[in-house]
């Protein structure tokens, strides 16, 4: 009369041997992940207020906060390209509670030295959130009126059209040194100390002739006649300038140097935090209002799993790497 209670004893017995077993091989899942977040979360931004990381930060973090049910509070720690606030959270306890917002910058920090912080292997991508476009435009006066004839007049007179830029290994720069490299030109770099302003201002008085740029910065000058735009250097056509072509329509393949912009997270944060803030984020990316506020502002809003972002950044670093190590590249 007993053998039907051992057995369905035996097999729950079983069961559960079973299910020890697998949650061995997966991994277990904290009651901290499944309750998490149960306090305020903070993101670090490597930039001052008014950025176009600050900006997003607070769109995107605001729209993230009814999601997740706590607040969200954006921090500014400029300083060293970013560095600053990388490095904090990267040292910080890998509870989702300290987030780092990242930009281009931090691919071009590893590019250029030989710091012991690593984007890649210290911090957790979560969402690749915004792109800022970077356009292609020249003075009014360069005589060329697209990409082809521009190569071929660089081509033909090395040394009659300048670059400016933010200074060495930034992105105006290395938008410039890859225009250069992939076009096999020579443009003459003009680093400007005084960062794009000081640039911008030279280019409108015609004393340097090319700069790679912000559209949003640039699109009041390109309707006003004061500057000529030749393309949009990212994959896609930029929503503030849709009439500018990109670089690879207009004849450069391949070409992709848009100011991007994403979440990240210490890099031992738990798989269930991760994905549960790339769940909020990319939400708070589709809300129409977000979205417009960041057109508006000059970001395209991306978004993507945190797979996706980790393969963007890895391309990144080992793109500017290349890029940086060309005979071409000048310092």
């Amino acid at each position: 009369m007993f053998s039907g209670s051992i057995q369905a004893l035996a097999l729950k017995a079983f069961a559960l041997c079973a299910g020890v077993a697998i949650g061995s091989v997966a991994g277990p899942i904290s009651v901290k992940s499944q309750t998490y977040p149960t306090q305020p979360v903070r993101i670090l931004v490597g930039f001052g207020p008014g950025s176009a990381a600050d900006i997003l930060a607070r769109l995107v973090g605001k729209q993230m906060e009814a999601s997740l049910g706590q607040p969200i509070v954006v921090e500014n720690r400029p300083g060293n390209s970013s560095m600053i606030a990388a490095e904090t959270v990267a040292r910080a306890a890998p509870d989702g509670y300290t987030l780092f917002m990242a930009t281009i910058a931090n691919t071009l920090n590893p590019a250029e030295t030989k710091s012991n912080f690593n984007l890649a292997r210290d911090l957790a991508p979560i969402a690749l959130l915004g792109i800022v476009p970077n356009v292609l435009v020249a003075h009014p006066s360069v005589p060329a009126n697209n990409l082809q004839e521009l190569i071929a007049l660089a081509k033909s007179k090395p040394e009659s059209l300048t670059f400016g830029s933010s200074g060495y290994a930034t992105a105006s720069y290395m938008a410039a040194e890859l225009f250069n490299a992939k076009a096999g030109t020579a443009v003459v770099m003009v680093p400007y100390q005084g960062g794009s302003n000081q640039a911008l201002s030279d280019l409108l008085s015609g004393r340097i002739t090319l700069m790679f740029n912000v559209a949003a910065t640039l699109a009041p000058h390109v309707a006003a006649g004061k500057l000529k735009a030749f393309a949009v250097a990212q994959s896609q056509r930029a929503s503030i300038m849709p009439d500018v072509p990109t670089l690879a329509e207009a004849g450069m393949s391949g070409y992709d140097a848009g100011i991007w912009i994403g979440l990240l997270a210490p890099a031992a944060t738990p798989p269930e935090i991760v994905e549960k803030l790339s769940a909020a984020a990319n939400q708070a990316l589709s809300h129409d209002a977000v979205r417009a506020a960041l057109k508006a502002q000059g970001t395209d809003p991306v978004g993507g799993t945190p797979k996706e972002f980790a393969d963007f950044i890895r391309a990144d670093i080992e793109k500017w790497t290349a890029v940086l190590a060309s005979p071409g590249a000048r310092k």
